[in-house]
């Protein structure tokens, strides 16, 4: 499955692009706008992202669970070293620090997450700010070469900005930028 990041100018642009990808068979739940106006995109009847794609909560909260872990793994040795409940401590004690350490770990970096923009679309910041609508196109392998179609032939004026395999893999590489792309292509040309 690939996300398609397409930039879009205007909310009534946004709106025909979610009725066509609704005509090509993309379903809502494959579609989700982030824009500066949520109250436009509700009134317009356009399926608006959600706090897993606009947060960091799943990235910064799979962190914490390894420094929670690695904490964990810290205080087992540390138990184990200075032996505060004797020598005689059943090896499932250890396991229960290391996973409570490591759910107190996921948790924290959820919280921290609650508030830090997505570090994918933080490129984004800028453009969605300006009033642009950033529209997420989830495709499955079948279904890309159709969204491109439609895109270039209906929607000349969205842009196609980025493109990603998964959204949600919060330790994928960066986006692979669409601009980049054209602006290689131009620049070998000229």
């Amino acid at each position: 499955m690939k996300c398609f990041y397409y930039l879009a100018p205007t909310i009534k642009s946004t709106h025909e692009i979610s009725d066509d990808l609704h005509g090509v068979g993309i379903k809502d739940f494959y579609i989700h706008v982030i824009s500066k106006d949520e109250s436009g995109l509700r009134q317009h009847h356009i399926h608006s992202s959600n706090y897993l794609e606009t947060l960091d909560v799943i990235r910064v909260g799979f962190l914490g669970a390894a420094f929670g872990f690695f904490v964990g793994l810290l205080c087992i040795e540390a138990m184990r070293y200075f032996q505060p409940f004797g020598p005689d401590v059943p090896e499932f004690v250890y396991l229960i620090v290391a996973g409570l350490a490591t759910l107190f770990g996921a948790w924290e970096g959820g919280l921290i997450g609650v508030g830090v923009e997505n570090k994918k679309l933080a490129r984004f910041h800028d453009d969605v700010e300006a009033g642009k609508y950033l529209i997420l196109i989830y495709a499955r392998k079948q279904k890309e070469g159709e969204v491109r179609a439609l895109m270039t032939a209906r929607h000349s004026e969205a842009e196609l900005a980025a493109e990603d395999r998964y959204f949600l893999n919060p330790f994928s590489r960066v986006l692979r930028s669409a601009r980049a792309g054209s602006d290689s292509k131009a620049m070998q040309k000229g």
